[in-house]
């Protein structure tokens, strides 16, 4: 049975929530920032009172449409600070979003069980010697720093399979491992290396992975992270990320439905009800 930071995932485990703090104030999704350590301390009792699971804590926001770029000193710091306040108030097990291998590094060395690379460990060379050393549960993205072509759900399932591979010669046993799908960093053009460049409709990919995740996920469990997405801006015609959690409510729902055993999100309670009605509604 998977787990991440000894709580199940997948199979005949409840769909898990995972809670989104973002440190950095360049993020897209303005309403889930949080910097001092009041707000940080008062979001993560929130989250929890709401019923999630994990905390995933960024440092350096990687939205493929945004010139974000952030140094690793600025990563580290924001990381670590938010690290000791979380555990300071809190048992919610931290997952620490970062390609960065000094940043996985640090977050392990510091009590963190779970690290959640959006590159499939494929962008720092440096993150498999780190995985290795210190064995960390992965949540391994769908990822490729070259172009990508071709039939989008055997496309993910490759992206995703090699980023596996690179996890298990690093000594990671698979019981260790949730993959994501990536929904949002399928793009045609974007400001930052975190993305994979597609030439067709990237919106139309987004739905269809949703709408095929059983057929993605392999024999891992599957995350999805869809919260105020820009498929969801999209399609409702919203601008701006804080006006799409109708969307999001429903895009997470849906997923579930579709075989989603994590919901990555910005919103642990409205998820946690959506949950709840969507596996009502499967039975």
């Amino acid at each position: 049975m998977a787990k991440l930071a000894n709580v199940g995932v997948g199979r005949l485990n409840p769909v898990r929530i995972m809670g989104i703090l973002n440190t950095s104030p360049e993020s897209f999704y303005k309403k889930s920032i949080k910097t001092s350590k009041a707000a940080i301390k008062d979001y993560v009792k929130e989250i929890e009172d709401d019923g999630a699971d994990f905390i995933d804590v960024g440092g350096m926001s990687t939205a493929p449409y945004l010139s974000t770029a952030t140094s690793e000193k600025t990563e580290l710091k924001r990381v670590l600070s938010a690290i000791r306040i979380i555990q300071d108030h809190s048992n919610l097990p931290i997952s620490v979003d970062t390609c960065r291998s000094s940043v996985a590094k640090m977050a392990m060395e510091n009590g963190v069980g779970i690290i959640n690379d959006i590159s499939g460990l494929k962008y720092d060379p440096l993150m498999k010697g780190v995985v290795s050393k210190y064995g960390p549960d992965l949540i391994l993205c769908a990822f490729s720093a070259k172009a990508v072509l071709g039939d989008h759900l055997k496309k993910t399932r490759q992206l995703i399979g090699q980023s596996v591979k690179i996890a298990k010669e690093s000594g990671v046993s698979p019981q260790k491992i949730v993959v994501d799908p990536a929904i949002g960093f399928f793009r045609k053009t974007g400001k930052g290396p975190f993305f994979t460049r597609i030439s067709s409709d990237w919106v139309a990919r987004d739905l269809l992975i949703i709408q095929n995740l059983n057929k993605v996920r392999g024999r891992f469990p599957i995350l999805v992270s869809v919260s105020g997405k820009s498929f969801i801006g999209s399609i409702l015609k919203k601008d701006d990320p804080s006006d799409r959690l109708s969307g999001t409510i429903a895009a997470e729902a849906i997923s579930v439905l579709n075989g989603a055993d994590v919901i990555r999100t910005h919103n642990v309670g409205s998820a946690k009800a959506a949950i709840s009605i969507a596996k009502s509604l499967s039975k």
